[in-house]
């Protein structure tokens, strides 16, 4: 017979589901890109495609210092530019890259266990 463990995940935020075009973080939906962490939810996040992450808009994910930074590419996986990446390893940061499905699931099973994580996800 399996045993059943009850959640304790203590995250403030955790993603409910994702879809291309829409996630749905605790109760509410959004539709455009997020910076999310256990405690902390940075809503509009500018960039709304890969191609369009710069330098600038990295610069809340450096302030917020995780150990591990999940970048989700939307519904595809795309590489982000070796420059911008190379920046975020430099900052001391272990930096994943997926799609945003997968990106989705990885945070809630890091945030889970109590990781120092932050994913920022393309929606679109």
């Amino acid at each position: 017979m399996a045993t059943l463990d009850l959640d304790e995940n203590s995250s403030t935020y955790q993603v409910r589901s994702y879809q291309p075009g829409r996630i749905q973080i605790n109760e509410a939906i959004y539709s455009e890109s997020i910076i999310i962490t256990p405690h902390t939810l940075i809503e509009h996040w500018q960039p709304q495609t890969v191609a369009a992450i710069t330098t600038e808009s990295l610069q809340p994910l450096l302030e917020l210092k995780p150990d591990i930074l999940l970048i989700g590419t939307g519904a595809e996986l795309v590489f982000l530019a070796l420059s911008l990446y190379g920046d975020l390893i430099n900052h001391g940061i272990g930096v994943e890259i997926m799609d945003s499905s997968a990106a989705a699931r990885t945070f809630n099973a890091l945030s889970a266990e109590g990781r120092n994580v932050a994913a920022a996800l393309i929606i679109r």
